[in-house]
Formats: C-alpha cells, structure tokens, sequence
C-alpha cells in the first residue's frame, strides 16, 4: 500500500486553483525560522509535497524563492524586493518610523507598527534598540488579535457590529497560561482599551514579555493598523505601563493624524458600556 504524503487527499486538494496553492506556499516560505524544509512547507499548507516542489520551483526560477542546501527554500531576492518597495511606499509606515523612533528614544523598549490580516496581527516594521534582551515581535511576525497589545488595540477601535462581527470568527486558543480566552474577559479587556485608549499584552502572547500598543486610524475612521512598544515584563512592569501607555497612545495619534483623523476624545467610552451605566 502506498503511504499518503500528508493528511489531505488528492481530491480535497484538487478543489484549490493554482494560484490559490501557490499563495499558500508562499505565505509558508516567509514564515519565520527561514530556511524551511520541502515537507515542512507541505505540513504547513495541507498540500502534497509535489505540489509544494512544482510551485517552488517555479517560484525559485522567477526569484522569489531560493533553494539552499539539504532540500530547504527561502525567501528570494525579488520578494524581498518587492517587499521592501511595498513598505516603503506606505502612507502608515512613512508617518510611522519617527513615532517608533521616537518611542524607542524615550521608552528604551523596542518600538513597532502591526496591520491587520483577518484575524492576525502582523508586524510590519520595528525600530529597536541596542540591548541584552531580546524579543519576538520582529517584522513578518504574527500574532491571533485577541493574543497581543497591537490586535487588541485595532479590535479595541473597531466599530462594535464590526469588532462582535470579527470576535466570532476567532478561535480563542491559549498561547501561554495568561492568554485571554474567555470571551467576557476579552470584551472587557477591549473596553478598558477602548476607554484609556491603548491596550496592554499581559504575556498573552510571549511568556515574561509585556506590551503597551494603540490604534492607528484614517481619516475615515477606518483602523489602519496599530503602534505600540515591547519589553520583558521586569523592565517594562506594571508602573511603565502607566507611564508609557499614554506615550504610546499620543505617538499613534500623532500617525492618524497625519493620515487625516480627528483626535478623538480622552476617555470616550463605548455605546453599550454607557447604556449599561444608564
């Protein structure tokens, strides 16, 4: 009897378009801890390891993967290209680096801006400073919302039929023992953001890590993305939260305002919390 490569059938894979397979294959390569090996991209995908090789291949030809030795792929140079074009063209991205900088500056934690990717937060930029500790938010890293400052910060600011609308897709998975996966706690973490306005990762995300982040918004209202700070939890502790939490939260203004937002009222508190007090 012939082994099956993985757990999905030819069949089930046959109901996804090329392209669809090749963006998935794609996604896996810049995962971190790059170079990944050909089954472990085929793991991570659901796809055949032919498929996953045909679409490497082809991938490596045009320059957007590269083959390394020991049958691994990583990201290549077009990709990063292309990447870096992107970032650097952003709008949010632009108005954000003297924030982080400046965040970085004068909190001494490491400083970065996240976007949105349905139910995901990802790092897109960080301005770091030189020290012993080091931390895993980085650029290309993601984290579910609900489990870091930054997701809680965009979902904090979301409009309420949107943000019930995106918690009920969520999958409230523990990623350490402080995550919060209990729905009514994660709605009351999200109105305490939304009232102070910045939220606080409590090493939901990464164990001994805290982080203080604040939402970015457009002129329209809509949430752009999120900019906030990270430290491990003995020098980023519960007094710095409170001194840095308003820092973090004037620099993303600072960024929504440069984007065309109107600044938003200290201690505005959300429709259902005052209807509940009324």
């Amino acid at each position: 009897m012939v082994k099956a490569v993985n757990t999905r059938s030819v069949d089930q894979e046959l109901v996804k378009g090329p392209v669809d397979k090749a963006m998935e294959v794609l996604e896996a390569l810049v995962q971190p801890g790059s170079p990944h090996r050909l089954g472990e991209i085929a793991s991570r995908t659901g796809l055949t390891k032919p498929t996953v090789h045909r679409h490497l291949r082809t991938m490596a030809e045009h320059g957007f993967a590269e083959a390394t030795e020991g049958g691994s792929y990583r990201p290549g140079p077009r990709l990063l290209g292309l990447a870096a074009a992107a970032l650097h063209d952003s709008r949010v991205l632009e108005l954000a680096r003297p924030a982080l900088a400046d965040l970085r500056r004068h909190t001494g934690h490491v400083a970065f801006c996240a976007a949105r990717d349905a139910g995901d937060a990802v790092c897109l930029e960080q301005s770091e400073p030189a020290r012993e500790y080091r931390i895993g938010t980085r650029p290309g890293h993601r984290a579910p919302l609900y489990a870091c400052g930054v997701g809680l910060a965009m979902l904090s600011a979301l409009p309420a039929d949107e943000r019930d609308g995106v918690l009920d897709t969520l999958d409230l998975e523990a990623r350490t023992p402080y995550t919060p996966t209990d729905p009514t706690l994660l709605r009351t973490l999200l109105a305490e953001a939304a009232e102070r306005g910045y939220a606080v990762d409590d090493e939901y995300d990464e164990l001994d890590v805290r982080s203080v982040a604040a939402p970015v918004t457009d002129a329209a209202g809509r949430v752009v993305g999120a900019i906030g700070i990270a430290g491990v939890t003995f020098t980023l502790d519960q007094d710095s939260v409170e001194v840095f939490g308003p820092m973090v939260r004037a620099a993303a203004r600072t960024v929504s305002a440069g984007l065309g937002a109107r600044a938003p009222m200290l201690g505005l508190v959300q429709p259902e919390t005052r209807e509940e007090h009324s």
